[in-house]
């Protein structure tokens, strides 16, 4: 990796949805989606990146784009979370450029948690990289689920890693409060 860096998504990243659109890079998302439904991902986005309700990164290695990575507000068994989702394109694809940009993106999670406490991800149960990536980013495995996704159903496991920090004052017998 040369100089791995995250960038907020603009309105010319559609072309990295599209080139991302592949059955090879959808293979564990149930397949690819149509171009209206890319074009509408990416309208989305924009929109959220925006407003904060998200944050979605581009992921630049050595000044050229080689895939995303962010997170968005979620729910996670009855509590407020954030779920992230990374992709890198086949050519960047072997070099630990998701691992890194997953360990540039929880820094930044952290900071804009408000009283989320985690930060969840859900790669599908056959997806050995993603699932490796979550892995050496601290996640704990919780558990599998199946839904549907893409109008099939989809067996993902169930990724987390607590955001707060890692120290909590606690009072210690005979110090003062």
């Amino acid at each position: 990796m040369a100089s791995l860096t995250l960038r907020l998504w603009a309105e010319t990243d559609l072309p990295l949805l599209q080139q991302a659109n592949t059955p090879e890079m959808t293979a564990h998302l149930n397949g690819p989606e149509t171009e209206q439904q890319v074009v509408a991902r990416h309208e989305r986005y924009l929109r959220h990146v925006a407003s904060g309700e998200s944050r979605l990164f581009v992921i630049v290695d050595g000044g050229h784009p080689v895939g995303s990575i962010g997170y968005w507000r979620t729910i996670w068994r009855d509590q407020p979370a954030l779920e992230t989702g990374w992709f890198v394109l086949p050519d960047a694809q072997g070099r630990g450029i998701a691992s890194a940009a997953l360990a540039l993106v929880i820094p930044d999670a952290r900071e804009h948690r408000d009283e989320r406490r985690m930060l969840t991800a859900f790669p599908g149960i056959d997806n050995a990289a993603s699932n490796g990536v979550c892995r050496r980013n601290g996640f704990t495995l919780h558990g599998t689920f199946t839904e549907v996704f893409r109008e099939k159903e989809l067996t993902m496991n169930e990724w987390a890693l607590d955001l707060r920090p890692a120290s909590v004052d606690t009072p210690t017998a005979g110090s003062e409060q």
